[in-house]
């Protein structure tokens, strides 16, 4: 699953990029020359985000009416076809599962989030139900991350219950995209758009979480933790001190490698943040958190041949959770004027990218049809763009770009 952190971190660097002349993207005169070098630009500022969060116990609350939340959308698998069975839709909340309704024949859901008529009991999510908690109330099962769902008073609503959870789609030999539920209020539009399905492979061994520093000894997994909790409360020093002490204690604590390159890249000290990334890397080179935090640097520094390289990395140990990567090796093969290799990748950024959190992939996408002279798919993707970032910085250029290819469809339909 892709981090949350790192969706807010490609946001902003996508937020710089492609800022492409429009002398670049459009053939003039019939030629075909390829767009040149150094078009994308870049920033050096940096990217760790910090969440800081703290939790309270209230002695009392009185009874909240939770309003229903509603969810709905289409499961497809990621080669364009509907399963061909109804999928469970479901909620991970801290961890725990928990079905929530299924897919229609054609892969459509429409399901009320935490409606007990509809929550689905599987032996797989319940090692056994007990349908009255501590407190003497019905709740929903021992199992249930969203507390005590209770007759005699919920003191949730329904944004507060699901604020930390994801929905996905269960199908047995498939692994699912997730859709985070934090901030979604019952009245928001119900559609999140859809979620892929994707095959699992052999070849596809990338971890979010660095197996190698599970075995970490108890020295060094007290002070990473300790490190952790400083983090939480912005006390930086304190989780530098404790990072070190945790890789001192064990050398192959990719995931303390890992966080010290985030504290170096806070502070700006990019070139030792590298050297962290890289450390954490040597010592588990299948956890993928580090190669984001490469790829960005190397994005910002443009050094497109080393972007290439890296992309494709994380591209072989996970072709299906970062549609990121696919953009920024497009976006390095656009500037090695490969365009070819640029399109496939976009295209397949594009296609994982289903709610459109990286608007930049449109942009780059109608650029290079433009270029190949397909007005028609250049102007879609430029409205694609318009609509999902019409504050960007860029609008106004891309609103230029698309008023040109829609003369030039006028003009060829003359």
């Amino acid at each position: 699953m892709a981090s949350k952190v790192w969706v807010r971190a490609i946001a902003l660097a996508a937020a710089s990029a492609l800022s492409i002349p429009l002398a670049s993207a459009q053939n003039k005169g019939g030629t075909t020359t390829a767009p040149t070098t150094g078009t994308t630009g870049a920033t050096t500022g940096t990217t760790g985000t910090r969440p800081s969060t703290t939790t309270s116990t209230p002695t009392s609350q009185p009874t909240v009416i939770a309003t229903p939340m509603y969810v709905s959308g289409r499961v497809m698998l990621d080669d364009g076809t509907a399963p061909t069975e109804s999928v469970v839709i479901e909620t991970v909340c801290n961890g725990i599962a928990h079905g929530q309704g299924y897919t229609d024949s054609k892969g459509y859901f429409n399901v009320e989030l935490g409606n007990r008529h509809n929550m689905i009991q599987d032996a797989s999510e319940y090692s056994s139900y007990n349908g009255i908690d501590n407190g003497g109330s019905i709740g929903i099962g021992p199992a249930s991350p969203l507390g005590s769902s209770t007759l005699s008073g919920n003191t949730q609503t329904n944004e507060q219950k699901y604020s930390s959870c994801d929905i996905q789609a269960k199908l047995a030999g498939y692994r699912s995209q997730s859709v985070s539920l934090a901030g979604r209020r019952s009245m928001d539009d119900p559609n999140i758009g859809t979620i892929l399905l994707h095959r699992g492979a052999p070849a596809e061994e990338g971890q979010t979480v660095s197996m190698v520093s599970l075995n970490a000894p108890k020295d060094a997994k007290k002070a990473y933790d300790k490190g952790m909790e400083a983090l939480k409360k912005k006390k930086w020093g304190d989780a530098q001190t404790n990072f070190e002490k945790a890789v001192e204690a064990y050398p192959k604590y990719a995931t303390a490698w890992y966080e010290l390159g985030l504290l170096r890249q806070d502070q700006g000290q990019l070139d030792m943040a590298r050297k962290y990334f890289d450390t954490a890397l040597q010592h588990d080179p299948k956890f993928v958190k580090p190669y984001l935090q490469i790829e960005l640097l190397t994005f910002q520094a443009q050094r497109w041949a080393e972007l290439v390289e890296v992309t494709d990395r994380i591209i072989k140990l996970d072709a299906f959770d970062y549609p990121q990567a696919y953009f920024f090796n497009s976006v390095a093969h656009f500037n090695l004027q490969d365009i070819e290799s640029a399109e496939k990748s976009v295209r397949e950024a594009e296609k994982l990218d289903t709610r459109h959190q990286i608007p930049k992939i449109s942009h780059l996408l109608a650029v290079i049809l433009a270029w190949k002279r397909d007005y028609p798919g250049a102007a879609e993707r430029y409205r694609t763009y318009l609509k999902f970032a019409p504050d960007a910085e860029d609008a106004a250029k891309v609103r230029a770009q698309l008023e040109d290819v829609e003369k030039k469809i006028t003009a060829a339909a003359r």
